[in-house]
């Protein structure tokens, strides 16, 4: 038995991993910072302790392995230690590839947009149509027990673009073998690891590069460049979307207030009809993304579409958290304006009643000022607009994003928008400016100070004022 210590295990999918090589009969630790829920209660209920707070005694020399994640770099005690006593150590998609992927048939969802939910959708259809699909995704789903499963067919791995340890700044993606690859989209984000769009370019050119002449390359039609990226593929590529070429093609779409509903054509030919209970256009294409990798790694197209109509979506991307005297409140994790764009044209696409949007700025290219005119762009979709403080205050202050400015550029736009610095106060506004058939989106990467059960609390209390 192999025993196996993971640096920083509370990550989602540190924690899905984990949980998977316990299942595989490995001897499974590892330490966190934070030993936090709800992957600490992941891990309890495989049986895994995670240790609290990084130590060096926590690196003995019967480690066979140490799995070191992105979050951690040199001056952590356990890197020093391992780097010490010249153990044995990778990067958690080194991991994923050597004990998972090797001997599988890999699915790999990419792109700037849509990759988590992309992700479960396709390991969803492929399991319920019977494949037997392992599958790896950084999220938590509404309908999979877990976040992780070992299987036996194909592999379905969420195939993040951003940098893989502090010893490796190549993309995860990139460990991945990829069999088959799926990619949404490409926009410049993560602003700390790429320096500009050509550099993001590059790692999903190099991506392509490695999918096998028996792969297959699936491209999202109505994204030039993710259509570029055909150019340099040496597999049968197809494409899916909206636009009138797509080989995968969604027709006669009907947007309602808890599902859309679509027709499914392949090359001009019907497929099927699905009733998606989740909303949006970005979710129509998501779903013809996992049809067609779906569909490529085996599944009948009939049970595909069958169990896409049984899918509920992800947690955090436009979830429902409650209604509360006739106001809806959404959790999204939106923290790139084309994301923030989205999220409110669906909310739009799908019924009436004012919208209001929190944003927090969180994320390292949400707090850059690189996409200031952008997100005013994308937040003035909305009727009423809250800007929170960018979270990384020690950026320098010509590179943070600036709220005051944002709020100013949105109000230009014909929109009110106001910069509400933090939780307690964003509560008290909204919950006093919201009335019934409103519908309140709260958009950050992170928890945001635990924002959606305390306005739900406080939105039981009338209104008392409007935006």
């Amino acid at each position: 038995m192999k025993r196996v210590h993971l640096i920083g295990i509370c990550g989602t999918a540190m924690a899905t991993a984990a949980v998977m090589l316990k299942q595989l009969g490995f001897d499974v630790h590892g330490s966190d910072e934070h030993v936090y829920p709800p992957m600490s209660e992941v891990l309890a209920a495989a049986g895994i302790a995670p240790l609290e707070g990084y130590r060096s005694g926590h690196i003995t020399e019967d480690l066979d392995l140490v799995v070191v994640g992105n979050a951690v770099s040199r001056g952590n005690p356990e890197v020093e230690a391992v780097l010490d006593r010249r153990l044995r150590y990778c990067s958690l998609p080194e991991l994923v590839r050597d004990t998972f992927l090797r001997e599988r048939r890999p699915v790999v969802i990419t792109g700037t947009h849509g990759k988590t939910t992309t992700s479960f959708m396709t390991a969803w259809v492929l399991n319920e149509a019977g494949t037997d699909a392992g599958y790896l995704v950084g999220g938590v789903a509404r309908d999979l027990e877990a976040s992780g499963r070992v299987g036996g067919g194909p592999f379905v791995i969420e195939g993040d673009e951003y940098d893989s340890a502090f010893f490796d700044k190549t993309a995860k993606f990139l460990k991945y073998l990829p069999q088959i690859v799926v990619v949404n989209g490409i926009e410049f984000d993560h602003a700390d690891i790429y320096r500009d769009l050509d550099e993001l370019r590059l790692a999903f050119r190099r991506l392509v590069r490695l999918v096998p002449r028996r792969g297959r390359l699936l491209l999202a039609a109505d994204e030039p460049e993710a259509l570029a990226l055909g150019d340099g593929a040496h597999c049968p590529v197809e494409t899916f979307g909206f636009d009138a070429g797509a080989d995968w093609r969604a027709e006669r779409i009907s947007y309602g207030p808890r599902a859309t509903a679509f027709d499914v054509m392949f090359r001009g030919r019907p497929v099927g009809s699905v009733a998606l209970p989740l909303l949006g256009a970005f979710n129509v294409r998501n779903a013809l993304g996992a049809t067609a990798a779906a569909v490529g790694a085996g599944a009948p197209a009939g049970a595909v579409l069958d169990a896409l109509g049984r899918f509920h979506g992800v947690r955090r991307r436009l979830e429902e958290r409650g209604v509360v005297r006739g106001v809806t409140v959404y959790d999204d994790f939106a923290h790139h304006p084309t994301a923030v764009r989205e999220t409110l044209q669906a909310l739009r696409q799908a019924a009436g009643g004012r919208l209001l949007a929190v944003f927090e700025p969180r994320s390292a290219t949400a707090c850059r000022r690189v996409f200031q005119q952008e997100f005013a762009g994308a937040l003035a979709l909305a009727d009423h607009v809250v800007v929170a403080d960018v979270f990384r205050s020690s950026l320098p202050r010509p590179e943070r994003l600036s709220e005051t400015a944002l709020v100013a550029d949105i109000e230009r736009r014909g929109v009110t928008a106001r910069h509400v610095p933090r939780v307690p106060e964003i509560v008290a506004h909204v919950a006093g400016a919201a009335r019934p058939g409103d519908r309140v989106v709260i958009m950050s990467n992170g928890g945001f100070g635990g924002i959606h059960e305390r306005l739900l609390k406080a939105l039981a209390a009338p209104a008392t004022a409007e935006p």
